[in-house]
């Protein structure tokens, strides 16, 4: 009997996506699936959105809201499978996903390799997606993975990975304390990889990172709880790469990677700051207080960086709505056929 794969999805206010991800999810050409949904406390439609897919392979429970990884921790619990596919509520899946990286589970011959695939962001229209290879895009062991992903501030979308029972049960359930930034993916997969033999990069499947504007969790800004996590966040993932090798080459790497963030807690949390500075110090490295860029460096030398940090932040936030609503445009057009839809890869998912 060939393996049960569980897609497991954390749900919160997603009433505008959700259908679209299930879809994505029953559209899965492997052919022993279950979908496990858990609705976070929304107070959209959610829920009634989710129901609507229940059957004998769609799975939909409710709990108060306590956060993505308490949702996905009790996702798990009520999960049979022998793979797990992680996928968030706005995101969507190349039809083939799955089972093009369970074929290379069985070539493996090892429940102890973690499965990756390439992934591209769009916001309302998949057929859009930019899709940008990484030094991360390929068969890489545990530590070179890591190491790599703090030397260039790499990122890898949560369901592009699939992970064996095994794996997931040695990493253990979601740090509830992290929220927000990436942090809590970031640091899950880094004791996924701590237990595995290595990843296997699947090149021709793919995963479709919705972005979902100013209200994603991704989004830190000046939220403190946020802040707090991605501190707390980065200490543990650098921990997990110096277990597995404290050479010079990893400790320049993780003072890189807290050089990279650090303009976000300064200059609003010099406590945070100043955690950030020793953690480099016990690495053998230093910190520098961040400058802004030559577009902003007027404002710093008139203003202050806090105010160069804000304008840029405003003027980001800016460019990204004017995006948005070219795009959210031209998907009304596409769909009401006034423009002609330009398929591609996306067209995979859907029927």
């Amino acid at each position: 009997m060939e393996p049960l794969v569980s897609i497991l999805i954390p749900a919160y206010n997603a009433e505008r996506w959700i259908a679209e991800t299930i879809s994505s999810a029953l559209a899965q050409t492997w052919p022993r699936k279950e979908i496990i949904v858990v609705n976070d406390g929304s107070i959209d439609q959610t829920l009634r959105v989710a129901r609507q897919f229940e059957s004998k392979g769609v799975s939909v429970v409710t709990q108060e809201n306590q956060g993505v990884c308490a949702a996905r921790n009790k996702a798990y619990e009520l999960c049979q499978g022998d793979y797990i596919q992680w996928l968030d509520a706005d995101d969507l899946l190349s039809r083939d996903k799955i089972a093009k990286q369970m074929k290379a589970a069985e070539q493996s011959q090892s429940k102890l390799t973690l499965l990756s695939c390439g992934w591209g962001y769009f916001i309302f229209r998949p057929n859009k997606a930019r899709f940008v290879a990484t030094s991360l895009w390929c068969d890489l062991s545990s530590v070179e993975w890591l190491l790599r992903r703090c030397e260039e501030n790499l990122h890898m979308n949560p369901a592009t990975w699939l992970v064996s029972r095994e794996l997931t049960d040695a990493a253990g359930p979601w740090d509830t304390r992290l929220v927000g930034g990436g942090i809590d993916d970031g640091e899950y997969f880094g004791r996924v990889l701590l237990s595995s033999n290595g990843t296997r990069f699947v090149p021709d499947v793919k995963v479709f990172y919705r972005l979902a504007g100013s209200g994603s969790l991704s989004q830190i800004g000046r939220s403190n709880k946020k802040m707090e996590s991605l501190i707390l966040g980065m200490e543990l993932q650098i921990g997990y790469l110096r277990s597995l090798n404290d050479c010079k080459r990893s400790r320049a790497a993780c003072v890189n990677y807290l050089q990279t963030w650090l303009p976000t807690f300064y200059p609003e949390r010099p406590d945070l700051v100043q955690k950030a500075q020793q953690l480099a110090t016990s690495l053998g490295g230093r910190l520098f207080l961040p400058k802004a860029s030559w577009k902003y460096g007027w404002i710093e030398r008139l203003l202050g960086f806090a105010a160069a940090k804000d304008t840029r932040s405003y003027y980001n936030r800016a460019k990204a709505s004017l995006l948005r609503a070219w795009d959210k445009m031209m998907h009304s057009l596409e769909c009401n056929g006034s423009l002609p839809s330009q398929a591609n890869d996306a067209d995979q998912w859907v029927d």
